[in-house]
């Protein structure tokens, strides 16, 4: 199966029921009264105010907020990057808050994907050692037919034998794309994934996000500044002050900057307020 990509889901198609199996959690994705504050006393900032969220597998959910509102604090602690104050954060429903680092590590490699602005390639490996890179770091068979298949997916075929180098900016996160797929992961996190892509390349990106939720049956979390992007997503939660605000179902780009744009603003007005 390949993933047709610049394709945006029509609003009126429900996003696909994500298939479990007996004990599979139905949820990807749990966080529970989780906080993170970073500093003590006068200074200290609460980055994330007690946040309650449980992302459903197979679907698709891009998180946006006025800058300073959480969105890079909540990816980390939701991916296990970063550890929460207080509360619960449960992957593919297992509880990874008490994980030892060492624990962590091996359950980003082998359960979790990413997808960054930058395309985080190694320029010295082909396109195909890269993809295959996650399974390699967790110490798994390296399985070069399912390199295949996932370069495939993205539409790269026939590039698995090239050097990140020899690709353009759009086909490097391609290989990203598929890396993070490779080990058919509980959930893609994605951020900004489409910040260094011009607007037809990113739209091509998008759709196989889109369609590897639709088609593959991925979960994929995506913060994002963009309305355009974001659109893409089945569900858009607004981020502010370290706590959801607002939130959008299948919502236009048009939609989506407007409740954006009043967000914004009433944070301003609340931040004058404290100021004053």
């Amino acid at each position: 199966m390949r993933l047709r990509s610049g394709r945006r889901r029509s609003t009126d198609e429900e996003p696909a029921s994500p298939a479990t199996t007996p004990g599979q959690a139905v949820h990807a994705v749990e966080l529970r009264g989780v906080r993170r504050q970073y500093g003590r006393g006068a200074g200290s900032v609460h980055a994330l105010a007690g946040v309650d969220l449980a992302l459903t597998r197979g679907t698709f959910t891009a998180v946006m907020g006025p800058s300073g509102s959480g969105k890079s604090t909540f990816l980390q602690c939701a991916a296990g990057l970063d550890r929460p104050s207080a509360g619960s954060v449960r992957l593919g429903g297992t509880e990874i808050t008490g994980m030892s680092e060492n624990e962590l590590t091996e359950l980003r490699r082998s359960r979790v994907g990413f997808v960054f602005q930058a395309f985080n390639l190694l320029p010295s490996l082909t396109v195909a050692q890269n993809v295959l890179l996650p399974m390699r770091l967790a110490g798994q068979r390296q399985d070069r037919h399912r390199a295949a298949a996932v370069l495939a997916q993205v539409g790269l075929a026939d590039k698995a034998r090239r050097r990140p180098g020899e690709l353009s900016g759009g086909q490097q996160q391609r290989v990203a794309v598929a890396r993070a797929l490779v080990t058919a992961p509980d959930v893609v996190f994605a951020d900004e994934p489409t910040g260094a892509l011009d607007t037809g390349t990113a739209a091509e990106v998008l759709g196989l996000l889109r369609q590897a939720v639709d088609q593959l049956g991925a979960t994929v979390v995506m913060v994002t500044h963009d309305p355009v992007a974001a659109a893409w997503a089945d569900r858009v939660l607004f981020l502010a002050d370290g706590a959801f605000a607002d939130g959008v179902e299948r919502g236009s780009a048009e939609l989506i900057a407007e409740r954006m744009a009043a967000l914004t603003a009433r944070t301003a007005r609340v931040g004058a307020g404290v100021a004053a």
